[in-house]
């Protein structure tokens, strides 16, 4: 067995330290912040943490905070993996944890599925 011995004299040396170590596990599984949100009219979306919509994503760990504003829509997430639904009756928040894995996801209104839809490719 090799016994690695390291000295840092000072915060220069922590930063290049810092430099050339990998990433932590803990660090490469964050999750992305997504924002779903449905209603009170008829629209749906799927956003970014900063508002940009997303039609795009790398396959991984995602945190969706839904909101839903209106009892005649649901948000209902479907792909590889996962379905996930707001509900239709009730109005409120949720947050899911979901893994998108490579494929097609589909956001959508049960009710409305014609008017209120939208996709996601992940790669």
């Amino acid at each position: 067995m090799t016994k690695l011995t390291l000295r840092i004299a000072g915060i220069g040396a922590v930063a290049a330290v810092a430099a050339v170590l990998p990433l932590t596990a803990q660090a490469s599984t964050k999750a992305t912040p997504l924002v779903g949100t449905v209603g009170p009219g008829f629209t749906i979306t799927l956003t970014d943490a900063k508002g940009a919509k997303v039609s795009a994503l790398k396959a991984g760990a995602y945190t969706i905070k839904v909101t839903d504003l209106s009892d005649i829509h649901n948000f209902h997430l479907i792909g590889p993996g996962v379905n996930k639904d707001s509900g239709l009756v009730a109005k409120g928040k949720s947050v899911w944890n979901v893994t998108l894995a490579k494929g097609s996801y589909t956001f959508v209104c049960d009710p409305h599925p014609t008017i209120m839809k939208g996709k996601v490719a992940v790669a």
